[in-house]
Formats: C-alpha cells, structure tokens, sequence
C-alpha cells in the first residue's frame, strides 16, 4: 500500500472510530467505550471541564447524545437528542497519530471538536487520545 492510501486509510479509521463514540449505543456502553479511548485519553469539553479516561468512562451514559432522555439511569431509549457531526476530516500528523476537526449540533448548539487519534505500535484498533470541544456562539459562523 502507497504512503497516501495508508494516510488515507488511517484517516477514515479514525473517522470511523469518532463516529463510533457520537453513537448513543457506544456511549451508553463502558465496554464499548473503552475500546475507542485511550487509557491515558484526556478531553476538555465545550463546558470547560477536563475529563480523563476513568472519568468520562463513568460519565459517558449520563452525557449529552446518550439518546436517552437523560434520566441518569445510564440506558438510552433512542428517544434522546444526538450530536450531529458535519466537516469531519483528518490528516495522519506522524505515523500512528490522525488529527480530526469537525463541528457539531446538539439540539441546537453548535460546538467545533478536536480530536487526537493513536494506534500503538502493535495494536490494530485507533483510540481517541485526546478531544477538546469549543462552543460556537449563535451569532457565529
């Protein structure tokens, strides 16, 4: 496989895998969950707030895009609002690391994400390492 189709491959992994955690199925399930993030996995959310692996494992049901109606229940009844993502793309920054930038609507709020992707050398599946997400103001383009 040419580097460019490697690159390419890579890139559409990651954007699969991102997509895969935007899904209330995943999200409400912590043995799925866990499969896409990185044990040394860091986000600082729209809200400000900084979450680690453990902590957004344990959080991750009760979250907005769930699905479900937010009962902290941890089980989704599909009924629930869900991000929307739009303009994802990627680009390989090394081997092994794939950049992800896109925007999101949740209900009518608008936040650009991104994320950092990793494989280990030896491993077969891409974790999210790293995502920050920062609210679009209303007025905003």
């Amino acid at each position: 496989m040419s580097q460019i189709s490697q690159q390419t491959a890579d890139v559409n992994a990651a954007i699969d895998a991102e997509l895969q955690l935007l899904d209330p199925a995943v999200r409400t399930s912590r043995a799925l969950a866990a499969r896409l993030l990185d044990p040394e996995f860091v986000e600082v959310g729209a809200s400000g707030r900084r979450w680690t692996y453990e902590e957004m494992l344990a959080a991750l049901p009760d979250l907005d895009g769930g699905g479900g109606s937010g009962n902290g229940s941890g089980q989704s009844d599909g009924g629930g609002p869900r991000f929307e993502p739009s303009r994802m793309s990627g680009v390989v920054l090394a081997p092994g690391i794939v950049h992800l930038t896109y925007e999101t609507d949740f209900g009518g709020r608008r936040a650009r994400r991104s994320s950092l992707w990793r494989r280990r050398d030896g491993e077969t599946g891409w974790r999210m390492y790293y995502h920050q997400a920062t609210p679009v103001p209303a007025a905003a383009e």
